[in-house]
């Protein structure tokens, strides 16, 4: 089957890879956040304030599925969302007090887990890894691929 040694297969394999992990892990330690409710509260840590959308944008996610993402952390007590005063269309989103602490809590779990993930490589061969990662990233961002695009 010559599929197995294709990119777009080996990519989807690694991303299974990487969410087996990190709901393993983060069961382990008794938290109920997945890979995309981190990301966007990280982007939030990073950028208190900003509106959904932004959200979105920061963390390469679609803007019709973000609602729902910021719906269950505020459901956790994660994430506050008021109407902007800017744009009474848009959503702001902070990090609660609880958010952060939680945050801060799950930080270095998702930094340890991230060699797990990448298991059968040498350090030098995930730096080298993470650093063609980064490129294809990068130029297909800069081209047509774009998260909310339609091939």
């Amino acid at each position: 089957m010559e599929a197995y040694g294709m990119a777009g297969h080996l990519i989807r394999r690694l991303n299974q890879i990487s969410t087996q992990v990190f709901s393993r892990r983060m069961q382990e330690a008794g938290y109920d956040v997945t890979q995309v409710q981190f990301a966007a509260m990280d982007a939030l840590a990073a950028q208190p304030g900003i509106d959904q959308a932004g959200v979105a944008t920061l963390i390469a996610y679609d803007r019709a599925t973000i609602g729902g993402v910021i719906d269950r952390l505020v459901q956790k007590g994660f994430v506050a969302r008021k109407v902007s005063k800017k744009d009474r269309r848009a959503r702001e989103v902070r990090l609660t007090d609880e958010g952060t602490r939680v945050f801060q809590e799950i930080l270095p779990i998702v930094s340890n887990l991230q060699e797990e993930i990448l298991l059968g490589l040498e350090p030098d061969e995930r730096t080298a890894f993470l650093s063609l990662a980064r490129k294809a990233v990068s130029t297909a961002e800069d081209g047509t691929l774009q998260p909310d695009a339609q091939p």
